[in-house]
């Protein structure tokens, strides 16, 4: 065993924000334990926070859905291509692949065949869909580092070596919501009804799925003109957000947050969600919501086939049912979108019943994260 003395350096590649948000978490544990840790790849500003040296942007791995993937293919292999020949040549200590298994686990393959340690840190669905990919897995990462407690064991079960390290943002976000304080931040009254719109952090989520909240938003707003919008808008897609709103909620008055994604949950009394990792923090936040997502056509057909679940909203994964309403493809119209956020905001009881549903959740993911996967890398680079 050569145990590690001196900071090692690491690789790691985190695509689109959520990557980069759970990039940055662990960083945070990573540099406590090593002040001198020297880390380099691809990432995004969270990352580089802690003085992660981003050799490209982490937008560049924001895409999502077959047909869009196959649109970006040849620039997305050139990418990994040329890391994976930098990292040969750097010969990290080892390398951590948050997130993005399509981009990742190829990456990761040829780094541990060449004797290059791999981690992989938040592990793919494969108890949702596309469970065949654990072979892949195997094959590509040293140790996967899981962010929910029933995923090691499907791993042992396959031989493939995991820790349970629970999930980072329930650390980062508090378990009682600071709805009063998010809201002075943000210039909302006490007493206003307020709808938080995340259509998701990527290009063509924007695309696909901001015009549908956006126009939920003008009939609710029509219905309701005491109804408050916010939207927290990724750095970077103000120019693609702007047109949206003024073309599908002219009358609206959303009003357009730099980022602040955590402020306006905390502020809103529902949200109305793109599925994905915001569902989650959503739930953490203890706030209800109407799930929606959208996507190239052939995509969907390709991906609903490969569901093992009813489910696609990490809240209703995690407790099993569905808590919280989803609306996909041809089913998140404006009309649907709106109604469903009218019946949250007209059953407190129903709202308080969640929070406590999703309250019980926050305890059982928070394991403090970053000592917990900064112990697990330890012991690997130590192997």
């Amino acid at each position: 065993m050569n145990e590690v003395t001196a900071a090692p350096r690491l690789a790691m590649v985190a695509g689109e924000v959520s990557g980069d948000l759970l990039a940055g978490l662990l960083l945070g544990g990573l540099k406590a334990r090593w002040p001198e840790l020297g880390s380099f790849g691809i990432g995004g500003p969270k990352m580089a926070a802690h003085g992660f040296d981003a050799w490209w942007p982490h937008e560049k791995l924001a895409v999502r859905g077959y047909v869009e993937v196959l649109r970006h293919y040849r620039e997305l292999l050139g990418i990994r291509n040329q890391l994976g020949d930098r990292l040969l040549t750097e010969r990290p200590d080892a390398f951590i692949g948050v997130d993005a298994p399509d981009f990742n686990l190829g990456l990761e393959t040829r780094l541990k065949a060449q004797g290059i340690k791999t981690i992989h840190f938040i592990s793919p669905s494969i108890w949702a869909w596309r469970g065949k990919r654990i072979e892949k897995i195997g094959a590509a990462a040293d140790h996967v580092l899981c962010i929910f407690p029933f995923e090691p064991a499907i791993y042992a079960k396959h031989g493939i070596a995991a820790s349970y390290v629970g999930h980072p943002l329930a650390d980062a976000i508090p378990l009682e919501v600071p709805r009063e304080a998010s809201r002075q931040k943000l210039g909302l009254a006490a007493d206003a009804q307020v709808v938080a719109l995340l259509p998701g952090s990527r290009r063509s989520e924007i695309e696909y799925i901001a015009p549908r909240l956006l126009a939920a938003a003008e009939l609710m707003k029509r219905e309701r003109p005491g109804l408050r919008f916010i939207f927290p808008v990724v750095p970077g897609l103000q120019a693609l957000v702007e047109p949206l709103v003024a073309e599908h909620a002219p009358t609206a008055q959303i009003v357009l947050l730099h980022g602040q994604s955590h402020e306006a949950l905390a502020a809103c009394d529902v949200t109305l969600i793109a599925s994905g990792t915001a569902t989650l923090e959503a739930a953490l936040f203890k706030r209800p919501m109407v799930i929606a997502y959208a996507m190239n056509w052939l995509s969907w057909q390709m991906m609903k086939r490969m569901a093992y679940q009813p489910w696609v909203g990490l809240p209703n994964i995690l407790l099993g049912e569905f808590a919280v309403p989803e609306l996909l493809q041809e089913n998140a119209s404006p009309q649907k979108l709106a109604q469903a956020a009218f019946n949250w905001l007209d059953n407190r009881e129903a709202c308080a019943a969640l929070g406590e549903r999703f309250h019980t959740l926050h305890q059982q993911l928070r394991c403090n994260t970053a000592q917990a996967a900064t112990d697990a890398i330890e012991k690997i680079l130590n192997a």
